[in-house]
């Protein structure tokens, strides 16, 4: 009786020595598909556990007018390894991220300043969407297309969690016509006509 319970205690304290309390990133190392190696615990500080940089409004003035300041692994290290991060999003008036998706990781988005009009598209091809005011919270599920655009006449401001310390990023309109994909590819695989490719390859700064 005795020794089946020594066992399992046994085999809990050594599942627990193995636990480490966290592996902060060394960003100094290369990145693999599991994150970033770990600093020595003796290189590790408080400030790799804190990061002050969603207090500042991003720069909006670029063709979406939006911009985006993450918080991820590359930007604060103490996240690596946990399975979690943060974004600050800005939308000025007008502003829109486009159709995109995150292949690491779903999304929370809580609205903090203006509206947000919001949605995803289903595997199915439903379409979720919404416009959000401040206090309101939307989820995008892992890898679905999503966006957010500006629902109102002032900037809105919005905080994004993700379940991934690097979610990835992939914008369909920039993947579509801002690479060197030929233009007679993308005419066969969207339907658009080859005037069209043309002008969003000029504008989104494709080439061929």
């Amino acid at each position: 009786m005795f020794l089946p319970i020594l066992c399992v205690f046994s085999l809990i304290l050594s599942s627990h020595a193995a636990v480490q309390d966290f592996c902060v990133g060394d960003l100094a190392a290369p990145e693999g598909p599991a994150g970033y190696s770990c600093k020595k615990p003796a290189n590790v500080t408080v400030d790799d556990f804190v990061f002050s940089g969603l207090g500042t409004a991003g720069n909006t003035s670029n063709l979406i007018k939006a911009a985006v300041t993450p918080a991820f692994a590359s930007q604060f290290p103490g996240l690596n390894g946990l399975g979690l991060s943060i974004a600050r999003l800005d939308l000025a008036v007008g502003g829109v991220v486009p159709m995109h998706t995150h292949p690491g990781g779903s999304e929370v988005l809580l609205v903090t300043q203006g509206s947000i009009c919001a949605g995803f598209i289903s595997s199915a091809n439903t379409v979720y969407y919404k416009t959000l005011k401040k206090g309101d919270i939307m989820i995008f599920p892992q890898g679905l297309l999503h966006f957010q655009l500006n629902g109102g006449g002032i900037p809105s401001i919005a905080f994004v969690s993700f379940s991934s310390p690097q979610p990835g990023l992939q914008i369909l309109d920039y993947a579509l016509f801002g690479n060197d994909l030929p233009t007679e590819l993308v005419v066969g695989t969207t339907f658009l006509d080859k005037a069209q490719v043309k002008k969003l390859k000029a504008v989104l700064g494709g080439t061929n």
